[in-house]
């Protein structure tokens, strides 16, 4: 991963547009539908810029030295920020980037994901952030309540977000969800420095593990699978506490 992806709040913010034509029209739309105000290059405070020039490195180069982070359409080498292809389904928001290398393949693959997702899912998101109070009464403890919500928003789970209306179910789910099983530990032993021969199963494991108990050596590509904020130790020391813990050993082949 060479970006790192992040949402930028720019409700009621100046955003510096540069430009004319199609291309920043775009830009400026895109703005404005964040709740943006597109301003032009001598604004003081914007922070952001958008440059659709025919020349653009002279007017890059200005704002980057004031210290604005620019976009340059089809200029990725110009570029201190991409702008990925988003599917709203508000307050969600799936963004798919390449890192500028095709506007096309970002769209394609938007464009699936869009069949995929429920034009409701930003209730479910609505109904969960409404739930949060009821949800750390429910389960006090933070890992019982992520693994709760995992089975929940699991494939087949009683709120599944691939599932039409799944947020009408949250308050009854509320009432009769049972208190997680006890925190248990699962060994994966890694055999091959690609990440794409774990299984199924070992990936949903990376995926919403709490703490990874980590073998010297196991290939950063595997561990980048697992969730960034999920605690890390060197093994053979094991954590104390609840949740799911993953254990990463070495197969004999990859011990030279």
């Amino acid at each position: 991963m060479q970006s790192l992806p992040l949402f930028h709040q720019i409700a009621g913010q100046p955003v510096i547009v540069l430009g004319e034509g199609d291309a920043a029209e775009a830009k400026r739309r895109l703005v404005v539908r964040a709740g943006g105000m597109p301003v032009g290059e001598d604004h003081a405070e914007a922070r952001l810029a958008f440059v659709a020039l025919d020349d653009p490195e002279l007017a890059a180069a200005r704002l980057k030295d004031r210290g604005v982070l620019v976009n340059v359409p089809d200029r990725p080498d110009l570029c201190d920020f991409t702008v990925p292809s988003l599917l709203d389904r508000d307050p969600v928001l799936v963004a798919v980037g390449t890192g500028g290398a095709s506007a096309g393949l970002a769209k394609q693959l938007r464009l699936r994901l869009e069949a995929l997702l429920p034009a409701d899912l930003g209730h479910l998101a609505q109904a969960l952030y409404a739930a949060r109070a009821k949800l750390r009464t429910r389960f006090p403890d933070a890992g019982e309540r992520r693994h709760a919500l995992d089975v929940a928003l699991g494939e087949g789970g009683a709120l599944d977000p691939l599932t039409a209306g799944a947020g009408n179910h949250v308050a009854g789910w509320l009432e009769d969800a049972e208190r997680p099983a006890p925190a248990e530990t699962v060994t994966i032993i890694v055999a091959s420095h690609d990440p794409d021969d774990l299984t199924l199963r070992q990936a949903r494991l990376l995926g919403t593990a709490d703490y990874l108990v980590v073998e010297r050596g196991v290939p950063l590509a595997i561990l980048n699978r697992a969730r960034a904020d999920a605690n890390r130790v060197l093994w053979p020391e094991m954590p104390e506490g609840a949740g799911l813990t993953v254990v990463l050993r070495l197969d004999a082949s990859l011990r030279a």
